[in-house]
């Protein structure tokens, strides 16, 4: 009925969108851009969610004043300052900028987002002098990618593109950018995806909440959730081609796959584990069970040390408060069993086994309550000595 298949150069591909990134010297100069933008050459539609942190961030107290279903044809974004914490300046900050911007180019309800450190106004005089310096025209997908990275290692962009049946077609663009401060309320980062899909708005809301909630909402780096989460989607209908199933399954390809990506990028990260708990009374319960294990800091740092220390697991499940029983409890990494109530001490062959599995870069942590059918997995990675080096100098 339809195709997917990954092209390369991310938001390049998406009819009608333009974007380029610069460096005005909030970051070191010949390093990655600071200051980037995605421009629709006709306004577009927009939706977003944001994080759950109470201390939402300036750039999206701006966002909300908008009215619904408003459209926008000017997206900026900033890393090295979050904008957050700031009150009700930071807001003017953005719409002092934005003024400034609309001597250069036609705005229509223009955002903004940031990424950074917490409490400090933007430096109005620095982003400025990106406009200068903005091609309006160009579409680079790699320097606007690389502008929003902060602590992240490697750039994150994808694009599929989606051939229907009758030979029409369109695309699905993303960048994102996370490292640390990773944890499902939300999205603890900050995406944007651009498609020039004929997708109806009725449709932007569902389909960009399900995407999420199979993808950003299931990885942990750290536990900790930032106050500029954000995941926003931008459809401006250029292709003339649409189809509801295909749009969906593309869309949570991508996310997924960015996802993934944050997680290989986890702050000093070498591994990255799914985290899948079977067997419960209900979804509620088989969901806490199984992100308490991907937010766990004595589970992270036993995946880092490689040790199949199977008490770090089971007591965190008991301590998560579902409901469960020693007696019908199963662990498995991979297809390996390491606990259950006949065996539950590791016998020299099967710890050797598991000392195996551990040392991949990717694994699976299965764990079967056994007290119900419902199921729920999550991702997450190991916790090194660079993630603490990283983020006790992160302001230096």
């Amino acid at each position: 009925m339809f195709k997917i298949f990954p092209i390369k150069n991310g938001l390049e591909n998406v009819l009608g969108f333009y974007c380029d990134g610069v460096n005005v010297g909030m970051r070191e100069p010949d390093t990655a851009g600071d200051v980037a933008f995605i421009r629709s050459d006709e306004p577009c539609m927009v939706e977003a969610l944001f994080t759950r942190n109470k201390f939402q961030a300036a750039p999206i107290k701006h966002f909300q004043r908008y009215p619904d279903g408003f459209e926008t044809n000017f997206l900026l974004m900033n890393a090295k300052n979050a904008n957050a914490m700031t009150g009700e300046q930071g807001i003017e900050d953005i719409d002092a900028l934005f003024e400034k911007l609309g001597e250069k180019i036609s705005l229509v309800n223009p955002i903004m987002s940031s990424t950074g450190v917490i409490g400090y106004r933007l430096n109005q005089e620095k982003i400025a002098t990106a406009f200068d310096r903005f091609d309006y025209n160009s579409k680079n997908s790699d320097t606007t990618a690389r502008a929003i990275m902060t602590t992240d290692s490697f750039k994150k962009e994808l694009c599929f593109k989606i051939e229907l049946e009758d030979g029409e077609s369109f695309h699905i663009g993303a960048i994102c950018k996370g490292a640390g401060m990773i944890n499902p309320a939300m999205a603890t980062m900050l995406c944007f995806v651009t498609t020039d899909a004929d997708i109806p708005k009725e449709d932007m809301q569902a389909l960009l909440l399900e995407a999420t909630e199979e993808s950003f909402n299931r990885i942990s780096v750290d536990g900790d959730t930032s106050t500029n989460d954000t995941v926003m989607l931008l459809a401006n209908k250029r292709s003339g081609a649409y189809h509801k199933e295909a749009f969906q399954e593309a869309l949570n390809k991508i996310l997924f796959e960015l996802a993934m990506m944050i997680l290989k990028d986890g702050e000093g990260a070498n591994k990255l584990v799914a985290f899948e708990v079977t067997g419960a009374k209900n979804l509620q319960e088989a969901q806490t069970a199984s992100r308490a294990l991907s937010n766990s800091l004595l589970v992270k740092t036993a995946l880092f040390g490689e040790d199949p220390n199977w008490g770090r697991i089971a007591s965190t499940i008991g301590a998560s408060g579902v409901a469960c029983d020693d007696t019908t409890l199963t662990i498995h990494y991979d297809n390996l069993l390491i606990y259950s109530n006949e065996f539950r001490e590791l016998d020299e062959e099967r710890e050797e086994q598991a000392y195996k599995i551990m040392k991949q870069e990717s694994f699976k942590v299965v764990c079967d309550l056994g007290l119900g059918s419902a199921s729920y997995t999550s991702y997450g990675c190991d916790l090194s000595y660079e993630y603490v080096k990283i983020n006790a100098e992160y302001r230096t």
